[in-house]
């Protein structure tokens, strides 16, 4: 498959993403419609089996035929299992605050500022993310800058050996550990220093880039994430695009191997552990360095119109850091990007 675009053609990049059950408003968002809660009850701790009762029967067909049908409390107690009462409570929550929003991108905001009925699964909260992206990036050419997307809404094996660095997504490694993979990573794919047997995943390279498109769902091609090579700025255009996108504000994001500012104002981890990292850092702390170890990435945003930023940010840079967990995995908080920027307030 040819990685060029006619000007009109529309990639579904993941077809697991679900963006062929929306659309898209005027602004590029994407709407919430009934084919993609259809998709949501489909799931198997909604869909009915044979066994469930009639009322359970009932009540899916009801929502398949309305999604957005009212479903009262009576409603779902006259189901027999406490279990699946429960279940519809969390997708119901979860489908009235899509409908209440109107579009998916507001209504990932929204989660960051609302307290809801019920607690709304991270999965849900990871797929939002993945169908935003998808609908985002679905012109993107380069597969190098759609796989870094991954590190998003994927969580992320990372490996470090002889100072060649790779991210390989977790799920993946587990599955190819279970069964055995082919591919080309080979003994890069480490775990707390020790080699897994019999897993192997391609590294996205030149000279098979293009046959990401065909696998892009099995989430199988490892990221090569050395500075010199082309993951970090990869990253780097993916976040700038979410930010402008889900914002409405024009940033920069450059790749950084250091951090060298005297104007150093302002910072964000991108996961739980880079916080403590960039904090360090800021502060001049020795134990700094120490934790460097597990740093795998470091980020300059910059705003593009400075009347976006406070008063205090404006000319200056945002620092952003990636770490890895103790378990040698990467798990980026995309609301991070959205929620800690010094944004001028907006009335």
């Amino acid at each position: 498959m040819s990685d060029t675009l006619n000007h009109n053609e529309k990639r579904v990049i993941w077809k697991s993403s679900g963006l062929h059950l929306t659309k898209k408003d005027q602004n590029g968002w994407l709407l919430v419609t009934d084919e993609l809660l259809r998709a949501y009850y489909a799931r198997p701790e909604i869909h009915p089996v044979e066994t469930s009762c009639e009322q359970e029967h009932k009540l899916f067909e009801s929502l398949m035929e309305t999604p957005s049908v009212e479903i009262s409390e009576s409603d779902l107690q006259k189901i027999e299992d406490k279990d699946t009462i429960e279940n519809y409570k969390i997708i119901l929550t979860f489908r009235d605050h899509l409908l209440k929003y109107k579009t998916i991108e507001q209504a990932y905001l929204a989660l960051f500022h609302e307290e809801l009925k019920l607690p709304i699964p991270n999965m849900f909260i990871i797929h939002m993310v993945h169908l935003i992206i998808s609908g985002l990036l679905e012109k993107e050419k380069n597969p190098f800058i759609v796989r870094a997307s991954e590190i998003l809404f994927r969580e992320q094996l990372v490996t470090n050996q002889n100072e060649q660095i790779m991210l390989a997504d977790k799920e993946a490694v587990e599955i190819y550990k279970e069964t055995g993979g082919l591919g080309g990573l080979g003994s890069l794919l480490t775990e707390a220093g020790k080699q897994h047997e019999g897993i192997t995943l391609d590294v996205l390279s030149e000279n098979n880039k293009n046959v990401y498109w065909q696998r892009a769902d099995q989430f199988n091609f490892a990221l090569d994430y050395r500075y010199t090579e082309q993951g970090p700025d990869a990253l780097a255009n993916v976040m700038s695009k979410w930010v402008g996108h889900m914002l409405g504000v024009e940033v920069r994001v450059q790749a950084m191997q250091s951090i060298k500012d005297e104007q150093w104002s302002w910072h964000i981890g991108l996961d739980e552990q880079s916080t403590k990292v960039l904090n360090d850092l800021y502060e001049g702390k020795t134990e700094g360095e120490d934790v460097m170890n597990n740093f795998v990435g470091l980020f300059r945003l910059e705003f593009k119109n400075k009347t976006d930023v406070i008063d205090a940010m404006q000319g200056k840079a945002v620092y952003m850091g990636l770490a890895m967990s103790p378990e040698n995995t990467i798990n980026l908080k995309p609301q991070n990007l959205l929620m800690n920027l010094p944004l001028q307030a907006v009335n």
